[in-house]
């Protein structure tokens, strides 16, 4: 088990829940996961928590806000990638062709937050480090292993990360013609874009690793969830599968050692 502590700008550093049942969630993710949970207060009278795997920080699940639970939104992971300074980079977003959504915004000592989206859509967290830095664990069981954008215009997704992070980029062709492209940061591949299919808008898929992705899958049915992808018959490392939630959040597994 290796512990981080700091990741580089244009990294994916964390993931986090928003739900309409934090309770819940909680519940459910310890069965898949293990995971133990320390609680805190929001200003508005409701709690968060924070997601601990062997003592070590690897998620928060948190209500949705009022907008959210008005509308009967379901569940939803999100990621965000690391800045040196989160309003540089919400700036840049405008100029690289992209939107910024939300901030910056100071969450008290422990860093500053922000949404954008690039070209085509795809929300995507921004988080500027502060006492908080990021998931304590990478691709490791329970914890965050990558994530991968679904996007309409994936060529222009790219070139907007980038512009933004100074991202290198290698290409896979697929066999339908078109390209699945990673993201790099001094040569480590830390993230993927995908062109969508046709009609599907852009969003994120979110991996966590586990160790038997054929058992997660069984625990994550077994409290309540629904297995959207089944995992392979004989499953190895980097055998996938995928998950919803009993409130809606989709998230990918995947087989690590």
């Amino acid at each position: 088990m290796t512990v981080r502590t700091m990741y580089a700008t244009g990294e994916p550093c964390w993931a986090d829940l928003q739900t309409p049942d934090v309770a819940a969630a909680k519940d459910f993710y310890h069965r898949i996961f293990g995971w133990t949970y320390q609680d805190f207060p929001t200003p508005d009278g409701r709690s968060y928590a924070q997601a601990f795997l062997r003592g070590h920080l690897v998620a928060t699940i948190a209500p949705q806000n009022p907008l959210q639970l008005q509308a009967g939104t379901s569940a939803k992971w999100n990621v965000y990638f690391a800045a040196k300074d989160a309003g540089d980079v919400l700036e840049e977003a405008r100029h690289a062709g992209g939107a910024a959504q939300f901030g910056p915004e100071q969450v008290g000592d422990t860093g500053v937050l922000g949404f954008l989206a690039p070209p085509g859509g795809g929300t995507t967290g921004i988080w500027q480090a502060g006492s908080h830095y990021g998931s304590h664990l990478l691709n490791e069981p329970g914890a965050l292993a990558w994530a991968e954008l679904f996007s309409p215009e994936p060529r222009a997704a790219v070139g907007f990360f980038q512009q933004l992070f100074g991202h290198e980029v290698t290409e896979y062709p697929q066999d339908d013609g078109g390209s699945y492209s990673t993201l790099l940061i001094d040569g480590k591949e830390v993230a993927g874009v995908v062109p969508a299919d046709e009609g599907e808008e852009a969003d994120w898929q979110i991996y966590f690793g586990v160790a038997d992705v054929a058992a997660a899958a069984a625990a994550a049915q077994a409290a309540g969830g629904e297995v959207l992808v089944e995992p392979d018959e004989e499953p190895a490392d980097g055998s996938l599968a995928t998950i919803r939630d009993p409130q809606g959040g989709i998230l990918n597994l995947i087989q690590v050692t």
